[in-house]
């Protein structure tokens, strides 16, 4: 049995490769730190453009805005951000059909099903209101996962969320 410490983490690299087999374009994104040693490889991938946003809510009227321009969006968010713009994904991916995928940082998350933060408890509920899929990502082994939400999105023509556990544990 492997524990928490021997786990394998999901590696930045690993997160790009999936981005460019599902052909993203554009990552829209609030910058913050947990997400550091992925910023740096994104930032040298002259096939991607970072959309940095000042409220996670923004997130989506940019990325339904690059998907009516043709181009192929990710959001990268919090789920504490994503908490906050409930509306703003409601009107402007679900209502709108906006195929997108977003990538959910799990904050207070634990395998053992202890949450560390009240974050953890709601993010699940949330997403099951508004009736999103969303597919649980720990590790490299788990990165298939991010195509298969590519593949629902696409299908379902709605956001469909991948929740990276342990907030980006293997990007720090």
């Amino acid at each position: 049995m492997v524990s928490d410490v021997q786990r394998a983490a999901l590696s930045p690299e690993t997160v790009l490769a999936q981005m460019k087999k599902n052909g993203v374009t554009h990552v829209v994104w609030l910058p913050d730190s947990e997400t550091n040693w992925l910023f740096l490889i994104m930032q040298a991938d002259p096939s991607l453009m970072l959309v940095g946003v000042n409220r996670e809510g923004l997130a989506f009227s940019a990325a339904s805005g690059l998907y009516a321009g043709g181009k192929t969006p990710l959001i990268l968010i919090q789920n504490t951000g994503l908490m906050e713009s409930g509306d703003s994904m409601r009107g402007w991916t679900i209502q709108m059909e906006v195929p997108v995928v977003l990538m959910v940082g799990y904050r207070g998350w634990t395998r053992h099903g202890v949450n560390k933060d009240t974050a953890a408890t709601y993010t699940e509920r949330f997403l099951n209101a508004f009736n999103i899929t969303y597919y649980l990502v720990e590790e490299d082994a788990d990165a298939e996962r991010i195509s298969i939400a590519f593949a629902e999105a696409k299908k379902t023509k709605r956001p469909v969320a991948v929740l990276v556990a342990d907030e980006y544990h293997g990007f720090n």
